[in-house]
């Protein structure tokens, strides 16, 4: 179609782009009336909609002549699909050599350490004959002194060495002598000593063969002692006690003095020590028990005064190992110079 504007002739082209055409694309419109099967907003036909089939899956509980067929035999019989290979048992894989042998669970273990009964009854057996044979001792030893009874605590519990002693008796002693220095105060030389760790059989087979003996503990092995007067020593033990300073065995002596038990080499550096702590005073009643001396144990008799007496009983801790001398040296070296004689 021709047009003319302003002297300049041109053509209309149509709005398809191809001359002379219309649009016939587009699709045609329903009658009125008519309704859509898309409804209103458009939603495509459930009549064009295909439907899925359904395949009814096989129940769980469908029994084959032979075993149950499993999920695995059921994939590869479908048409395209891979074989797996099957997973050996576990009992055939125990089998085959080379296997690794799983752990045995709880239950197995359990009953590997039940003992037979055969074992059981004789581990029994043993255990009521030892009762029978440390009752049977002990009867003895509680049977003889009381001494006996201390003895095997000593050696078996503590770990010290006894010696049967002697003992005074209306101011003599029981070794014999007439010129005894120390009545009833000191071992007995035909007596053996009887070592750390003995059991209780062989503390009331030795002790059996000297009924009445005191009992005397040798310094300088296990443990030394200081020893001061009663009444600075039992100052000395409270004050100790209210620090929390550690502390052994303390005795106290019918004879008026006190043995605070230490470690061993203290009688050595006692001098030393208490130089160093400014107590050089030599009438300080303070002094230092090692090897060669004895002392003697609750709770036997000494020299004929009477029974030597725990202040501090021993303990496993304090026993096996006593505080070194220079905890309680500058507090027993103070209340022994305060304290009267």
């Amino acid at each position: 179609m021709g047009f003319t504007i302003g002297g300049i002739r041109g053509t209309k082209e149509p709005r398809s782009g191809v001359r002379g055409t219309k649009e016939t694309d587009a699709a045609p419109r329903a009658p009125r009336g008519a309704r859509d099967p898309r409804g209103a907003r458009g939603l495509p036909d459930p009549r064009e909609q295909k439907v899925p089939r359904v395949t009814e899956e096989p129940r769980a509980t469908e029994k084959s002549t032979g075993s149950t067929e499993s999920a695995e035999s059921r994939e590869s019989t479908e048409p395209g699909a891979v074989e797996k290979p099957a997973e050996p048992r576990a009992a055939e894989a125990s089998t085959e050599p080379g296997a690794v042998e799983k752990p045995a669970g709880p239950r197995a273990a359990e009953e590997a350490a039940e003992p037979k009964p055969a074992e059981a009854a004789k581990d029994a057996k043993d255990a009521k004959e030892a009762r029978e044979s440390r009752s049977a001792s002990w009867r003895r030893c509680r049977a003889g002194t009381p001494e006996c009874t201390a003895v095997a605590e000593y050696t078996g519990l503590w770990g010290w060495a006894a010696v049967p002693g002697a003992r005074a008796q209306d101011g003599r002693c029981s070794c014999g002598r007439a010129d005894c220095t120390a009545p009833g105060a000191h071992p007995l030389d035909f007596a053996p000593e009887i070592p750390a760790g003995a059991t209780l059989d062989e503390v009331s087979a030795a002790w059996a063969q000297f009924p009445g003996a005191a009992v005397l503990l040798p310094v300088g092995r296990a443990f030394d002692v200081l020893e001061v007067a009663e009444t600075a020593g039992r100052r000395a033990l409270v004050r100790l006690e209210r620090m929390g300073v550690p502390l052994g065995p303390v005795a106290a002596t019918p004879d008026g003095r006190t043995h605070f038990f230490v470690a061993p080499g203290a009688a050595a550096e006692l001098p030393q020590l208490l130089y160093r702590m400014g107590w050089d005073d030599a009438a300080l009643d303070l002094h230092g028990l090692g090897p060669g001396s004895h002392i003697t144990a609750p709770p036997s008799d000494r020299g004929g005064l009477g029974p030597v007496r725990w202040l501090r009983s021993p303990d496993p801790a304090s026993a096996s190992g006593p505080p070194p001398a220079r905890l309680l040296l500058g507090t027993l070296a103070y209340v022994a110079h305060r304290s009267p004689a």
